[in-house]
Parts: structure tokens; C-alpha cells; sequence
């Protein structure tokens, strides 16, 4: 049975198909390139970050902290999630229209 006219044939792929999937890859890449640029941090995010300093006259250490973000683990897989979730909306069948 030959398809009617004006359809493309059911198995080309759509182009906002390919754009979802290409996002889809670019946004997990983009992810890994930013957690990987900042350290490859291997816990929780951290919003402020322990900084050791040596008082110069006594000569103790003590600890501050240094506002500076730092993504996580949980970062990481927030975003490889969400760019698998865009690609993977791609693979949902679509209404066929039946003439």
C-alpha cells in the first residue's frame, strides 16, 4: 500500500526529531564539559568551599570559607538526565493520520 500524497514516507525522521536529539546530546555534553572544567567533583555541590589559612603572626591554622560553586555528582547527573530525557522524547511514537 503506497503512502498518500503530500505525506513523507513513514520512515523518514522529522527534523525537530533530530534537533531534540541533537540537544539532547549537546546538553549532556555541555554538563560533563562544565563539572569536568570546574574539578571533577566527586560529592555533593557545594555552594562554599573550606579554605585552611595560617595565621601569620601565631602561626595556627584555622579554617574559612570562600563562596565559589563547585557542582557535584548530583549536578552531573541532574543534567546527563535531562539531556537523555529531551533525546529520548524523540523515540515516543506520533499520531499517525489515516486517510
Amino acid at each position: 500500500m503506497s503512502e498518500p500524497a503530500g505525506l513523507p514516507p513513514a520512515s523518514t525522521i522529522s527534523a525537530w526529531r533530530i534537533l531534540l536529539r541533537a540537544a539532547g546530546v549537546l546538553v549532556a555534553l555541555f554538563v560533563f564539559c562544565f563539572w569536568a572544567a570546574k574539578g571533577y567533583h566527586r560529592g555533593w555541590t557545594q555552594h562554599r568551599v573550606p579554605v585552611q589559612q595560617v595565621d601569620p603572626i601565631t602561626e595556627i591554622e584555622f579554617i574559612t570559607y570562600e563562596d565559589r560553586f563547585v557542582p557535584g555528582l548530583d549536578y552531573l547527573g541532574g543534567g546527563i538526565f535531562a539531556g537523555l530525557v529531551i533525546f529520548g522524547v524523540t523515540f515516543i511514537p506520533g499520531r499517525r493520520r489515516h486517510t
